[in-house]
């Protein structure tokens, strides 16, 4: 049996942080253990390539949730990353910190020690906020490198700032900053026109330490206990099982997906589910897989007068000089994630803080048969908005005993009467930025449907008809006051069961307003200080 201090379950987003902090002293044999493979693929590296990774199985869990009655009995489809760099590999590279409320609502709800004032030091530690239109020199000493793109962006994008003015929503140059509220360019974890992952920020830095080993396609079916204490898992590797013992400390940063699909596996979880799955009761812990939330956006597209990103990259010829370009260059169209503006506003003068997401992108597109998105040929573009704090709850449960059965996934969506009525006000911030001079200027005409035209009632009819995820799944192993409320105390360590911690974005006691990657960056960089503190 192999031997080691710290055993990682996960090389995603907080897994690569995780495994760079516990190794950099040297003192402490670390594990890296990752289901997928590596992640030196074309398609990962140049940033627009997210239309390519997007529904690729080799890359992706490629989840499907049951059917959502609030989604009008719908399926959907959540992308997962199974790579290394996980879902940071994978993703549009928006970099979202926050709201200070969200994070002053964590503290409330039990994760004592995770407010605005406590977080933001772990944010200004990871973060280098790199030269840009907006930064003649860096800023900060970080890993994670934060890149204002706007200079790069296409021209259209300045239209969705103007209209945003017309709608009378501020401009601002940087939404990141507390009490930003309004519309800008988005930042994006970018790097000389590369995405700029978790792996490339965290573990590839660390993989020259001999106290790091990272072992990719190794999948991890249980964990292994001595009494009530984990000691240990064991994981497959082919055909062959394998068992590794922890001295220390098990830590699972698998996701909001699969780290509670491993605990209830390993007999963590509630008796009654566990029992009737045939799995040995460890610990009766009812909320694991319990409390999941996601974002949810609905999007309009439109034909328009003048030129946008379709005209560059939705023909052959058109891909090739941008791929020219960018071999040549790094930069061009290939170098700039597809959410180019966006922030967050308030829905109407009442909302005591910004309560709807906003992504404008200069391009139009179908997502085709085999999942690939594919650019319309006459210019476009697409107008979407998310509610920021939906308070449905969802669920992550085992289907069977068996590890090699995915996960029963039900997101429970539009299940509130507050849900309901911010699908209906975020419909309402698309359709007023869409009546806004600037944009009706270079608009042919809105794809079908036409928000114009829409009641209240329609408008709720077509966002439980076509409103999709946001790829945000969270809180379903979260941190609160006790096992009566949660899974995690605040120091990430699972309730009741020594020697085991779930650091990722299913320990988030609520979802962020925004995008999920920043914040489960800054709360590994945060979890391996404790770890640390608790080691001695």
């Amino acid at each position: 049996m192999d031997e080691v201090d710290y055993v990682i379950v996960g090389a995603g987003s907080a897994g690569c942080v995780m495994a760079n902090r516990l190794s950099a002293n040297g003192h402490h044999q670390v594990l890296l253990l990752e289901a997928g493979g590596g992640d030196a693929r074309m398609w990962i590296k140049i940033p627009v390539g997210y239309a390519m990774t997007f529904s690729d199985p080799t890359l992706n869990w490629g989840y499907m949730t049951e059917a959502d009655t609030g989604l009008a009995g719908r399926r959907i489809y959540w992308p997962r990353g199974r790579v290394i760099g996980g879902s940071s590999s994978i993703n549009a590279m928006a970099y979202v910190r926050g709201q200070p409320r969200d994070f002053d609502d964590w503290a409330a709800a039990g994760a004592t020690g995770w407010n605005w004032q406590a977080v933001e030091d772990a944010y200004d530690r990871i973060e280098t906020r790199a030269p840009g239109a907006s930064r003649a020199k860096p800023s900060g000493e970080g890993p994670v490198w934060v890149q204002d793109l706007s200079d790069q962006m296409h021209p259209f994008s300045r239209n969705f700032l103007e209209a945003g003015r017309n709608a009378g929503f501020a401009v601002i140059d940087d939404m990141n900053r507390p009490g930003a509220d309004g519309l800008g360019f988005y930042r994006s974890t970018v790097r000389r026109g590369v995405r700029w992952s978790s792996a490339d920020a965290f573990l590839r830095p660390a993989t020259r330490r001999a106290n790091l080993r990272v072992i990719t396609h190794a999948h991890v079916t249980r964990l292994e206990f001595s009494g009530a204490q984990v000691h240990g898992l064991a994981y497959m590797r082919g055909i062959q099982t394998c068992h590794v013992r922890a001295r220390k400390e098990v830590i699972l940063c698998a996701g909001a997906i699969n780290s509670p699909h491993l605990l209830q596996l390993s007999g963590i979880g509630p008796a009654d589910l566990l029992k009737a799955q045939g799995i040995e009761v460890q610990h009766d812990l009812a909320h694991v897989g319990q409390g999941l939330q996601d974002h949810l956006a609905v999007s309009c597209q439109f034909r328009a007068r003048v030129p946008t990103l379709n005209n560059m990259l939705g023909s052959p010829s058109g891909r090739l000089r941008a791929a020219l370009r960018y071999a040549l260059t790094r930069k061009g169209a290939l170098s700039v994630p597809v959410n180019q503006v966006g922030g967050f506003v308030r829905s109407t003068p009442q909302q005591a803080v910004p309560d709807v997401q906003l992504f404008c992108n200069p391009a139009s597109y179908e997502i085709n048969s085999a999942g690939r998105v594919v650019l319309d040929r006459q210019p476009g573009f697409l107008l979407s908005a998310q509610p920021c704090r939906p308070t449905s709850r969802g669920h992550v449960r085992i289907a069977s005993g068996s590890w090699r059965d995915a996960p029963v996934i039900q997101p429970n969506s539009l299940a509130t009467d507050d849900d309901l009525d911010a699908a209906v006000r975020a419909s309402k911030v698309i359709r007023t930025l869409a009546r806004s001079p600037q944009l009706k200027t270079v608009t042919e005409f809105a794809k079908s449907p036409d928000f114009d035209t829409m009641d209240d009632a329609a408008l709720l009819d077509d966002f439980r008809n076509r409103a999709s995820t946001v790829y945000h799944p969270s809180c379903t192993c979260r941190m609160g006051h006790g096992p009566h409320d949660s899974v995690l105390n605040a120091r990430l360590q699972v309730h009741g069961v020594p020697g085991l911690r779930v650091v990722d974005a299913s320990a988030f006691p609520n979802i962020t307003s925004g995008n999920i990657n920043a914040p489960t960056l800054m709360l590994a960089m945060r979890a391996a200080d404790m770890v640390l503190q608790d080691a001695g």
